[in-house]
Order: C-alpha cells, then sequence, then structure tokens
C-alpha cells in the first residue's frame, strides 16, 4: 500500500494484483477485480478502482479518514511511534571532540542531527545508548596544556599551540584552581595545566551542549581504555583471530584481508599503542556492553576512516554490514550578508555552539541543521532562519504549533470542546481540505519509522513543513469556530479534534528535532 502521487487517484494504491498475479495462476487485472470487489464491501471503504493492467485505487470514507483526529489526539505524544526497530540495541557516537577547545562547527551540525536520530531511534522502537568519546591521552591534549602555559605566563601560544580568547580564559581558571602553579618546575606545571585545563574545557563542552538540549547517557574516556587494559585484551581477542602478525619491530592488523588499503600498526616498535589500536579496543568494548549495532558520526575529513574500522570489525569476526555503520557528515558554514562567518569572537579561528545559538538561537540552530541530508554541504544564512516570515521554515512549522493552541484557548473561553470520545462525529469531515489534512497526518508515523531507518532526521522536517502548509489551507477554508451568536455545532467539535490532531503531529515532530513548540508566538 502507498499513498498516490496524484491525490486524485485515492487515498491509498496498491500494486498487489500485478505482483502476485502469475503466482496464482490469475491474469492481475482479474485479480484486481476479485480483490475490489471483496475491499468494496469492507467498512470504511468508499470506493476500489481498477486502473491499467491491475492498480489498486482505494478511497476511504469520511468516517473511516476522520476517525485519525480523535486517534491521534487521544495517542499524545505516544503518536508515531512505533516497534520498526524493537529489539534492536544500538549505541550512537555523536560529537566526540576532543577538549581541547569549545564544540566547533562541524560538531555543531553533529550535535543537532545526532540528538534528533537518537529520537528518532527511540521512537522506531530501538534501544539507544548515546555516546561522547573524549581523548584525553594524545599529542592534542599536549599542545592544549603548553598552550594554556604559556598563555598563563603572558607569552604567545606554541607555533602548533591553539589560540582564542578561551585559551587565556581556562589558563586563569587554572590558576585559580592551583595558585602555585606558576612557581612549579614546568614538567610539573604542564601537568597541572593539563590536568586541570582537560577537566574545565570539558565541564564547558558539557555545559553548552546541555544547553543546547543534548544530553548523552556516556562520557567515554580513552584514558579508562589504557588504564584498564582494555587494549591489551583487544589485541589478543585480534590475535586468537589470526589476523595479527610482526613486522618491523612493530605489531600490525591484516585488514587488507577485508578490503583495506593497508595493515594498520596497533602497537609501534617503541612499544606504543597507536590511535588504531583504542579504536580497536573501544568498538569492542561497545560490543561488550551488549549493543548489536555501532553507529558513528565523523566529520567530511574523517571518509578514509570507514575502510580501516569496517575491516576491523571483520578482524574481531564480526559483521561490518551488521555491526557497525559510519555516517559522514558534509561542511556546514554560518553565512551572514552571503559571506560566510569565519571567525569566532571566543574561539578564534573556528565558529563554536555558542557562536550559532548567539546568531540564530537553540530552536532555528537544531532546525536547520537537521533539516539537510547530513551528507550534503550546507549554508546557514543568519537573516533567513531569524525572520519571522513563512520563508524561515522553522517559523512556518513553529507557526502552526502556536496557531492551534490559540484554536484551542479560543474555543475553551467560548464554550466550544471536542467532547467525549464516544461523541466524536468522523463523518462530518468531509471537506477537501480536511480530508488531506488528514492524509498528511496518518503519514507521520511511517514517516518516523522510515527516517529512523535510513538515519535522516531531515524527512521529519520536511513532513512538518508539508503539515503545515496542508493545515493553513484547512485553516483558511474550514472555520473552527463560529462566528457572533452562532451556534457551536458538531462540525465545530469535530474540527476541533482535527485542529488539536494537528498540533500533537506537529509538537511530536519537532520534538523528536529537539526543537520547542510554542504555544504563543
Amino acid at each position: 500500500m502507498e499513498r498516490p502521487r496524484n491525490p486524485e487517484h485515492g487515498d491509498y494504491a496498491s500494486t498487489m494484483p500485478l505482483q502476485l498475479g502469475k503466482k496464482a495462476g490469475v491474469p492481475p487485472r482479474e485479480l484486481a477485480s476479485a480483490l475490489a470487489e471483496e475491499l468494496s464491501s469492507r467498512p470504511g471503504i468508499k470506493s476500489v478502482e481498477i486502473a491499467g493492467p491491475g492498480f489498486l485505487n482505494i478511497r476511504l470514507d469520511a468516517a473511516a479518514a476522520g476517525v485519525l483526529a480523535r486517534d491521534v489526539v487521544l495517542a499524545g505524544a505516544e503518536y508515531g511511534n512505533t516497534d520498526r526497530l524493537a529489539g534492536l540495541r544500538i549505541n550512537l557516537e555523536f560529537v566526540s571532540a576532543n577538549p581541547t577547545g569549545p564544540v566547533h562547527i562541524g560538531g555543531v551540525r553533529w550535535a543537532a542531527v545526532g540528538d534528533a536520530l537518537s529520537r528518532l531511534l527511540r521512537a522506531a522502537g530501538a534501544d539507544v545508548g548515546t555516546e561522547y568519546y573524549f581523548n584525553d591521552a594524545g599529542s592534542q591534549i599536549d599542545r592544549f596544556a603548553r598552550s594554556l602555559y604559556a598563555a598563563a605566563k603572558g607569552e604567545p601560544a606554541p607555533e602548533d599551540g591553539y589560540g582564542g580568547a578561551y585559551i587565556g580564559e581556562i589558563a586563569q581558571a587554572v590558576i585559580g584552581q592551583a595558585p602555585g602553579v606558576l612557581e612549579e618546575a614546568e614538567p610539573a606545571a604542564l601537568e597541572t595545566f593539563r590536568r586541570l585545563g582537560v577537566e574545565l574545557m570539558f565541564a564547558e563542552i558539557k555545559q553548552s551542549l546541555a544547553e543546547f538540549g543534548v544530553h548523552f547517557d556516556t562520557y567515554f574516556n580513552e584514558k579508562d581504555l589504557h588504564d584498564r587494559g582494555e587494549l591489551q585484551e583487544a589485541l589478543d581477542r585480534l590475535t586468537e583471530q589470526g589476523h595479527v602478525y610482526e613486522a618491523d619491530g612493530a605489531t600490525w592488523l591484516r585488514t587488507t584481508d577485508f578490503g583495506d588499503d593497508k595493515d594498520r600498526v596497533v602497537r609501534k616498535s617503541d612499544g606504543d599503542w597507536t590511535y588504531f589500536a583504542a579504536d580497536c579496543a573501544y568498538y569492542l568494548d561497545k560490543r561488550k556492553r551488549g549493543f548489536e549495532k555501532v553507529v558513528i558520526m565523523l566529520g567530511a575529513d574523517h571518509h578514509g576512516y570507514i575502510g580501516r574500522m569496517k575491516a576491523m570489525v571483520a578482524c574481531f569476526g564480526d559483521d561490518p554490514a551488521a555491526n557497525l555503520e559510519i555516517l559522514i557528515g558534509q561542511l556546514v558554514n554560518l553565512v551572514r550578508d552571503g559571506e560566510p562567518v569565519r571567525m569566532s569572537k571566543r574561539a578564534g579561528t573556528v565558529i563554536t555552539l555558542e557562536d550559532f545559538v548567539d546568531a540564530l538561537g537553540v530552536d532555528a540552530t537544531r532546525y536547520a541543521l537537521a533539516r539537510v541530508s547530513s551528507d550534503q554541504p550546507i549554508d546557514i544564512d543568519i537573516e533567513k532562519w531569524t525572520r519571522a516570515s513563512n520563508d524561515n521554515p522553522v517559523h512556518y512549522v513553529r507557526y502552526v504549533a502556536a496557531r492551534t493552541a490559540s484554536v484551542a484557548r479560543n474555543a475553551a473561553d467560548i464554550g466550544l470542546t471536542r467532547g467525549e470520545p464516544e461523541d466524536f462525529h468522523p463523518e462530518l469531515l468531509t471537506h477537501e481540505k480536511e480530508h488531506s489534512l488528514l492524509k498528511a497526518l496518518g503519514d507521520y508515523p511511517g514517516v518516523v519509522a522510515t527516517a529512523a531507518e535510513l538515519r535522516e532526521p531531515h524527512r521529519v522536517a520536511h513532513y512538518l513543513e508539508k503539515v503545515a502548509g496542508e493545515f493553513h489551507r484547512f485553516y483558511d477554508k474550514c472555520r473552527v469556530l463560529p462566528v457572533g451568536d452562532e451556534p457551536i455545532t458538531d462540525l465545530q467539535r469535530s474540527r476541533l479534534w482535527l485542529n488539536d490532531a494537528t498540533r500533537t503531529v506537529i509538537a511530536n515532530g519537532l520534538a523528536l528535532l529537539g526543537v520547542s513548540a510554542p504555544e504563543r508566538m
């Protein structure tokens, strides 16, 4: 069953006779005729027409279509939830920026898209654990510590260090917690700046994400993998699988057996572990925690990462297609007056989460970033996304949330209520605009399930804009509230059900994107 592209062909269409005719030994059009006769006798079916070599076009009667309004309102926040992915345990890792600075523009996109995806997957029935992975054990952290140390002493940042006002702020905060740090010998002082600087920076990252509406179930520290011996455990497991060998004094994983462009060093000749070794241990850790599918969201510069990770999963004996999924996000530009905004007030060389929110607000930022497929580059125009007009998609959708709430308030003020569910008269919703709106509302569970399965939150945004358009056309043609001294009718009560069902769907869809549904604008 599917919605026909041309609404004049009915509410639903089916190609079942074409698919089953040959298997049944019956010409498709003859099978279509038999199905049409049977379906036409069923309650709720207004008509069934046969088209072409065996298509079925099905129309519902007004009562069967209209009852959806009541069902949506009664389901409330649960409407749209399905069990499509029930039983699937997914670990979803996104953002995962090292604690060397604020969340930058690429991380902002993943914060919006990743959080929306986690909500979608849960709405589709999956058991989802969200995770933020940070590295406080590598060379980037060493450069961060040296940058803080230099700023504290009033010196320029090291050549390979980090700049921006935030470095000075963090450095002063470290001094506030360890007043005597600059009197220590340099190695000890660097360690203090490293330890406290990472703590302070990561606390700030968590706070900015929380203010953006993003919370993680787990914050995973790479250092824990080292401290708990999990890198060695992963190496032992890979050795048991027969994919490890020694060459040039180093320990290698033979990933080329599974399509990688070269084998990967796990442990260097000096005994140090590689970043790839930590990747192996981290994947194994997630699987040990019971996650059937590991989903990782990465930036555009990590495209070459996919082959080695897929090969690593195969080396563990897992199925890369079933157990690992890597999503690559493309670049984002924040645009003002047609030109990309390049500099942050605080971070210097990169645009941060705070810059986005300051320019657009949380709701517009989240909607704008989730509205476009993550595998496409995107320019976010500040003027467009802050304008209170219908060409601003988030305003267009949120306005319907506010308008439907306003209709409900005004109805209550004059004593117009929906009445009890058993007193609802769906058969009165016969206007073509009512029918079109009902069809759109009925599509919501399928949109949610498809968006979750395809990892495409932008489908929800586009759907909401469609519903908003259908509601505006309904509102223009179908008066909900009586005028003047007109008596309240059952038709108006029925339309109030439809009004409230629209608000339910808009609010539910916006919630999946992490966007508020205002009652007033």
